[in-house]
């Protein structure tokens, strides 16, 4: 797609529902509201792809050793529960050990030919593996030599066409926007005018820029020439990135002004995106390892999103499917607190407070109310303090045992939080009368992953009220060890240990 086709593709897409309430008149150029606004909502996201593909190859490999099974096996022998263990555990290892070498990238997808001789080498490497298993097991007997070779010899063609097809349909998706890596472009000097003309001839780049921030006058910036608009300044683009769903900021400026690249990177990295420097005009050249590549065309690395691709499904699926346990579970407590709320004092039996979700995009937390409603705050103009006067009976119980976060488990199903994560701070949250973002340099950068019901920092006893800037400053460091730090593995740990944590502390009240 030519640039020209992406700046008609910015202003041609209808209005989304997205179209952000959040975004103050003023505050950006009008160029950068309109593409802010117009953004489409994703259908299919590279996660998504991901996932899509494997169960592709999955279900074809099993399927494949199945019909095989049936028609040779079956046939005379009848099913045996050896077989069916093979075909369903071989191929899980294969789709596995595919996902470990890159197959399920996009670069996987635009290059077919290799990626079908590594998926028929690493389906022969198991097929192989297995046959030595039950050589060394003696249990040879039990398995049809031309019932493996077959299904050798099948899975090799459907993953072939797998792969085929695949390929075809990434192309015709980036080359339509269904799939696309929405991105902006600092620096519309003549480096940036050298990068574009070299995407220029990457049609199959995933890459759509959205526009240019510069902070000199359009008739200094010469990639304007390219059709891509300019949406503002350099340091427009962090509100922009709050409100617009893009994926990659690329700086395009000299690699020899270091000063300026380091203010750049320190101002853009609480964005969740990927910041890339081009390094397509550098003229020293670093080992192929020391970038990554949109096409043939060079990028360093600088900040990746975090928890992406697969591990986001991966994240997305443990939330799901723990929240509706725990929901299930603790039913009976949420049940007797609710209508111990509801005889304690009038007023609702929930308590909705808006909070900093993902990118810092509002969204509204419920908790069980624990406060006398005429004296709520959802505002956080005043923290909870020991023996605060607001505070009803049932409140001081349900908060020191954190009984009144469990609503939250509704918004982990919404979709809004996740289990594990950094805790959502209210909008107007401080400490000696300062934001916590005044206090906290990076503070955002907290917000580039969802926030959670409970956190590392939680577990390491900072929960509850704040008194210091200390205190902040340490829940962020703490935020920021567990984005960066992530697995599946440290979710679970963490809410092993958040039960134990809320019994021994003395933070809430």
């Amino acid at each position: 797609m030519s640039l020209s086709e992406q700046h008609a593709q910015n202003s041609d897409y209808p209005a989304a529902e997205r179209a952000s309430e959040f975004i103050a008149d003023g505050a950006l150029s009008e160029a950068a509201l309109q593409v802010a606004r117009n953004l489409k909502r994703r259908v299919l996201s590279p996660s998504l792809l991901a996932l899509l593909v494997r169960l592709t190859d999955f279900l074809a490999l099993t399927l494949c050793g199945a019909i095989v099974c049936a028609v040779y096996v079956a046939s005379s022998d009848g099913f045996d529960a050896a077989y069916i263990a093979a075909f369903l555990i071989l191929p899980l290892i294969t789709v596995g050990l595919i996902g470990l070498f890159g197959g399920y990238t996009f670069a996987a997808y635009r290059r077919s030919i290799p990626e079908i001789g590594r998926g028929g080498g690493l389906w022969a490497a198991v097929l192989g593996c297995f046959t030595l298993v039950i050589f060394f097991l003696k249990a040879g007997h039990e398995f049809s030599r031309v019932w493996a070779a077959t299904w050798f010899l099948a899975g090799f063609a459907v993953l072939t066409v797998d792969r085929l097809i695949f390929a075809r349909l990434v192309q015709s998706w980036i080359r339509t926007g269904v799939l696309e890596r929405r991105s902006v472009l600092v620096g519309g000097g003549p480096e940036g005018v050298e990068l574009l003309k070299a995407l220029e001839n990457e049609p199959l780049s995933d890459i759509r820029l959205l526009g240019i921030f510069d902070d000199r006058e359009d008739a200094r910036v010469p990639a304007l020439a390219s059709g891509l608009p300019k949406l503002g300044r350099i340091n427009d683009l962090v509100e922009f990135g709050r409100h617009a769903e893009i994926d990659a900021v690329i700086i395009a400026l000299p690699l020899a002004a270091e000063q300026r690249l380091v203010q750049l990177l320190r101002t853009l990295w609480v964005l969740p995106v990927d910041i890339k420097v081009s390094a397509q005009s550098m003229k020293l050249r670093l080992r192929p390892r020391s970038y990554s590549y949109i096409g043939s065309v060079p990028f360093l690395d600088v900040f990746d999103k975090p928890i992406v691709g697969w591990d986001s499904v991966a994240k997305r699926i443990f939330d799901v499917v723990m929240a509706s346990l725990a929901l299930i579970v603790i039913s009976p407590i949420l049940l007797g607190a609710m209508l111990a709320v509801k005889l304690d004092s009038s007023g609702p039996v929930f308590f909705r407070q808006r909070r900093y979700g993902f990118n810092n995009e509002p969204i509204e937390v419920l908790k069980l109310r624990s406060m006398y409603h005429h004296m709520s705050d959802p505002a956080a103009r005043q923290m909870v303090q020991r023996g605060d006067p607001r505070v009803t009976r049932v409140g001081r119980f349900i908060r020191r045992t954190s009984i009144d976060e469990l609503p939250q488990l509704i918004n982990v199903l919404r979709g809004q939080l996740s289990l594990v994560g950094p805790r959502p701070h209210a909008l107007g949250a401080h400490t000696h009368d300062q934001l916590y973002e005044q206090i906290v340099d990076g503070y955002f950068a907290r917000h580039r992953v969802k926030p959670g019901v409970t956190g590392w920092a939680q577990i390491n006893g900072l929960r509850g009220e704040v008194e210091s800037e200390e205190e902040i400053r340490d829940r962020v460091e703490h935020d920021l060890y567990y984005i960066e730090n992530w697995s599946v593995l440290f979710d679970l740990y963490i809410l092993f240990l958040t039960p134990f944590r809320i019994i021994s502390t003395d933070q809430a009240f």
